[in-house]
C-alpha cells in the first residue's frame, strides 16, 4: 500500500499484522500485549506512518506507462506564490511600480531587411539607448544569423544593461557562436538562463518544430531558452538601484489561466515580468527578427518598444518616447571616464519604495576581516 506525503513523495507502509507486531518482552509479556492494546486507531495511524518509508515518484517512468506529463502533478502551476504572503505582496508592488512609472507602449513595424537600418537611424539621429534589450520570440525561425549579426547591439545597449535572448534546445550552439562572434564578443556576458515550459503537447507554447525528426523520440524537448546577458558592472549587493535579485525564479512554468486569457504571444508574460522585476531600467526594446504565423500574436506591452514585421499598431515616435522617459522615470547621471576624458550618462531608472526595499530578498553583506 502506497501513501502520498504533501510533498508528493510515496510512502510505502507495512500494514499486515505479521509486519507490525513488535516482539515482546519475556520479562513482561502481559504488560506489553496489554499496553498495545489500548492503543487507539489514530494511536496506530501515526504509529505507521512513523515507520514509513519514503521513496521517490519517478515521473518518466510514469509518463511512460501513462503519458502524463510531469507538470501535471505540479500544485502552484497556476499561482506559483501560492503558500508565499511576503513574496506574493512584493510581486504585488513590484507590478504596481513598474505599471505607475512605464511609459505607454510602444510598436514598430518593420520589416527583416529594414530592422538594421532603422535602429541605426535611432542611434545616429536620436542617440537612442536602451537598458533591457530582449531578442527573438517563441518561434523556431527566429534564428537569421546575418541580421543578428549585424545588429548594432554594442551601440544601442547602455552601460550597464541586460540582453535577454531566446533560443530552442535544437539552437544552443548556434546561440552560442553567436555571443562568440565580433558583435557580441568581449561585450556581452552570459548570467542566468531561463526556462519556459509548457505545460503540454496541447499548449499553444509547445514547440512542435523542435519534434519534427524523422524518428520520432519517446522523450521530446518541450523546453524554451532565454538566456540572459549582461554589459558592464553591476553588484547584486550594491547597485540595488538598478536591480532587484531572487524575486523570481529561472524556471517559469506556462499559467493555463494567462495563456486563455492572452492567447499564445510572441513572449509570455511571465517573461516580460522577469525582465521587469530584475531590471529597476525604465528603456526596454524587445526585437522580433521575422515573421511569427497567423497563430503568434505580438500584444505591445506598457514600458516596453516592440519591434518586428507584425506588430499591428505602428505608433512608435523617438521623440515623444523621450519626452515620456522624462516624465515618468527618475533620472540619475553615471559618471564614465575613458582615458583622459570624463562623460555623464544618464539613467532612467524605476524608483522603488521603503516597503519593497524591506520586502525583496537582498544578497548577504559580507564586512571586511
Amino acid at each position: 500500500m502506497y501513501t502520498y506525503n504533501k510533498f508528493g513523495s510515496r510512502a510505502s507502509t507495512a500494514t499486515s499484522g505479521t509486519q507490525s507486531t513488535k516482539k515482546t518482552s519475556p520479562s513482561s509479556p502481559t504488560a506489553t500485549t496489554t499496553k498495545s492494546s489500548k492503543l487507539t486507531s489514530s494511536e496506530k495511524v501515526k504509529k505507521d506512518a512513523a515507520k514509513a518509508v519514503l521513496q521517490p515518484i519517478d515521473y518518466n517512468n510514469h509518463y511512460i506507462h501513462s503519458g502524463e506529463y510531469a507538470t501535471k502533478f505540479i500544485r502552484n502551476v497556476v499561482n506559483p506564490l501560492d503558500g508565499y504572503p511576503k513574496l506574493n505582496k512584493l510581486h504585488e508592488l513590484k507590478k504596481q511600480q513598474v505599471a505607475k512609472h512605464a511609459t505607454k507602449a510602444f510598436g514598430v513595424r518593420c520589416p527583416t531587411d529594414k530592422i538594421v537600418p532603422t535602429l541605426n537611424t535611432w542611434i545616429q539621429k536620436h542617440n537612442l539607448k536602451f537598458d533591457v534589450i530582449m531578442i527573438g520570440a517563441l518561434v523556431d525561425n527566429q534564428f537569421i544569423l546575418p541580421v543578428l549579426n549585424s545588429l548594432p547591439i554594442y551601440k544601442l545597449c547602455s552601460k550597464p544593461g541586460f540582453l535577454f535572448i531566446w533560443s530552442t534546445t535544437q539552437k544552443i550552439q548556434q546561440l552560442t557562436k553567436l555571443l562568440n562572434s565580433d558583435n557580441f564578443n568581449k561585450r556581452f556576458r552570459r548570467s542566468e538562463e531561463l526556462i519556459f515550459l509548457p505545460i503540454n503537447d496541447k499548449s499553444p507554447y509547445y514547440p512542435h518544430v523542435a519534434n519534427t525528426a524523422k524518428e520520432k523520440s519517446l522523450f521530446e524537448k518541450q523546453q524554451w531558452h532565454c538566456w540572459m546577458c549582461i554589459t558592464g558592472t553591476v553588484r547584486r549587493s550594491t547597485d540595488n538601484d538598478l536591480i532587484h535579485c531572487n524575486i523570481d525564479t529561472d524556471l517559469q512554468i506556462e499559467s493555463p489561466s494567462i495563456t486563455s486569457k492572452h492567447g499564445r504571444n510572441a513572449c509570455p508574460v511571465q517573461i516580460y515580468q522577469v525582465a521587469e522585476n530584475f531590471s529597476n531600467s525604465n528603456r526596454r526594446l524587445h526585437i522580433i527578427p521575422s515573421r511569427l504565423g497567423p497563430e503568434t500574436h505580438v500584444k505591445l506591452r506598457p514600458g516596453w518598444v516592440i519591434l518586428g514585421p507584425d506588430v499591428l499598431v505602428n505608433n512608435f515616435d523617438p521623440e515623444a518616447y523621450n519626452d515620456e522617459l522624462h516624465d515618468k522615470s527618475v533620472i540619475k547621471y553615471k559618471q564614465n571616464i575613458t582615458g583622459a576624458s570624463t562623460s555623464l550618462s544618464a539613467q532612467f531608472l524605476v524608483p522603488q519604495t521603503n516597503e519593497i526595499e524591506e520586502l525583496r530578498p537582498k544578497s548577504p553583506i559580507i564586512s571586511a576581516k
